[in-house]
């Protein structure tokens, strides 16, 4: 076990502890710098450059690090700059906070104890439960248990303490560190994001909230089989604990899958891709985390593979309109016709305020991200396999979009992304990355072709 891999003891909770914390990381940072700029006075012009470059990777790491340790709110604020501040934010510092998606140090097992003795009073002598997490995140741990009585497998997500009541603190301390450091220009738009990141994590940090769309969510997929979606048992289930069916699968990054054939990958990409395609279509609501820890992989020898949706916490409800346009977004990329696209940003005041170039431009970028889901006969063939399904791996779409938005932003028009589309880009972002790892190749007409007839 590494460093960064011990247990922590104790859990800084407290809006004292925590921006004292923060405090102490921001002095840490600005002594190194005043550190390395001496050091460097003598060095030539690349040897600074390399200098510079190294120490801010050191420093983001560290960053990272520390951020880790504190859990809850702070965490996830960094994962979304990780996701969001590739115009913004020094590659070393994005590629760091990248680092909080992975799984963060665990809390200790007399910690985690006290939780759940707190969560099920005496009802927690009827798990044997095993004290080694098998996951660990910003906001909770998950440890696999067995029910004495019945023998059968479940896990429970417990949350860490008083998190849920740290979350309005930890915002207004992450907010003031950005306005300090000036990475993020302090608008409107920045006060709308910070708000939709509250309001997401208020829900996220509500357990009956999760259980009850859990359980939506295996009703909208009981008839189809290549889904499985854990059961709950509402009788362990609290506020701050949840008590599920533990379901059994592999990561997606698994080397048994990646060495699937080609047509078992594909259904794999194509049964992920289509829960996001329904979540906007069919279900107006969206699972916003990407993160690959959230699905399994079910191995069948008969071929007929599963992918196990294991958390329904970042869950996010669209209203008729947002819906209505991200349905005619998808529509025009199928199209890949940019008139459809700018008629379909009509009445959403993020692109009723742009002019000129920057609405052409981001016109463009939302053509380019829906490459995946056009016809095929509108994209470049080099994309498309024999069958004219989409390689995800080779189309290097992420790259592409982000160079595109890049560019587009520099007008002085454009802010930070609208939060509404934030989460929906976030997931589309976590749909690329998810593909392109299992070199899975899918049927747009299949994916979306029903929804444009």
């Amino acid at each position: 076990m590494t460093d960064q891999q011990h247990p922590l003891n104790t859990l800084k909770t407290s809006t004292l502890d925590r921006q004292l914390s923060l405090a102490k990381t921001s002095l840490t940072i600005g002594k190194n710098w005043a550190k390395t700029g001496l050091s460097g006075l003598f060095l030539s012009k690349e040897q600074k450059a390399q200098q510079k470059n190294a120490f801010m990777q050191e420093q983001a790491d560290y960053l990272a690090f520390e951020l880790g340790k504190l859990k809850g709110s702070v965490v996830k604020v960094g994962q979304m700059l990780a996701l969001y501040g590739e115009h913004m934010l020094p590659p070393p510092v994005v590629s760091a906070l990248h680092t909080l998606d992975d799984k963060t140090t665990p809390i200790a097992w007399h910690l985690i104890y006290e939780s759940l003795q707190a969560q099920l009073g005496d009802k927690v002598a009827d798990f044997e439960i095993e004290r080694t997490p098998i996951g660990t995140a910003s906001l909770a741990q998950v440890h696999k248990a067995t029910h004495k009585y019945t023998g059968r497998q479940v896990v429970l997500k417990v949350q860490y303490p008083n998190v849920a009541n740290a979350i309005d603190a930890d915002l207004a301390v992450f907010k003031r560190l950005l306005k300090i450091t000036g990475a993020i220009p302090q608008t409107k738009s920045l006060d709308d994001w910070f708000d939709e990141i509250r309001a997401l994590l208020h829900r996220e940090v509500d357990y009956r909230m999760e259980a009850d769309t859990t359980k939506r969510f295996a009703n909208h997929l009981m008839n189809d089989e290549r889904y499985v979606v854990p059961t709950i048992y509402d009788n362990y289930s609290t506020d701050r604990l949840i008590c599920m069916s533990f379901e059994s699968g592999i990561a997606l990054n698994d080397p048994q899958v990646l060495a699937l054939s080609q047509d078992r990958r594909d259904r794999l990409g194509q049964s992920a891709i289509e829960i996001v395609i329904r979540e906007i279509f069919d279900w107006g609501e969206m699972q916003t985390d990407p993160n690959f820890g959230n699905y399994l992989v079910r191995l069948d020898e008969n071929g007929h593979d599963k992918l196990v949706l294991l958390d329904f916490g970042a869950i996010k409800r669209f209203d008729d309109k947002l819906l209505t346009i991200a349905k005619n977004l998808l529509i025009a990329g199928y199209h890949q016709d940019k008139s459809m696209m700018n008629s379909a940003m009509t009445g959403y005041s993020f692109f009723d305020d742009l002019t000129g170039k920057p609405k052409d431009d981001v016109s463009d970028v939302f053509l380019l991200a829906c490459e995946p889901f056009a016809k095929s006969d509108v994209i470049t063939q080099q994309l498309l396999d024999e069958r004219g399904h989409y390689i995800w791996s080779k189309s290097d779409l992420y790259n592409r979009v982000m160079i595109r938005t890049k560019n587009g932003m520099t007008s002085k028009e454009f802010a930070l992304p609208p939060k509404e589309m934030m989460f929906i880009s976030r997931k589309f972002i976590g749909a690329y990355a998810m593909l392109s790892t299992i070199d899975a190749r899918t049927d747009s007409n299949k994916i979306i072709g029903k929804y444009v007839i």
